[in-house]
């Protein structure tokens, strides 16, 4: 069942996302990894917040541990994300 994965990461900076999303070889508005469907990314007033649909919450996961995590703490993230699942009854997508 697909999930949203909201991710907050407090005391981090856009500067340090752009150095990870760089690291994953992704750029703004291509494609995502393998079982993610959709992304978003916004400053907070106290760091900034992505919020990811995935095919599974599994496959969320593995990725966080794979890449996320890493990439993140090389790039100096005061630490790790508050993470927030919600199982989703449906989604959309354009086109």
């Amino acid at each position: 069942m697909a999930v949203a994965v909201e991710m907050s990461f407090k005391g981090a900076t856009l500067a340090q996302y752009e150095q990870v999303i760089k690291k994953m070889g992704f750029s703004h508005g291509g494609k995502g990894p393998p079982g993610a469907l959709f992304h978003w990314v916004a400053t907070t007033s106290d760091g900034f917040r992505v919020v990811d649909v995935w095919e599974t919450k599994e496959r969320y996961e593995r990725f966080a541990q794979e890449q996320i995590g890493p990439y993140s703490a090389e790039a100096r993230f005061p630490g790790p994300p508050e993470v927030t699942y919600t199982e989703l009854h449906n989604y959309l997508t354009a086109g």
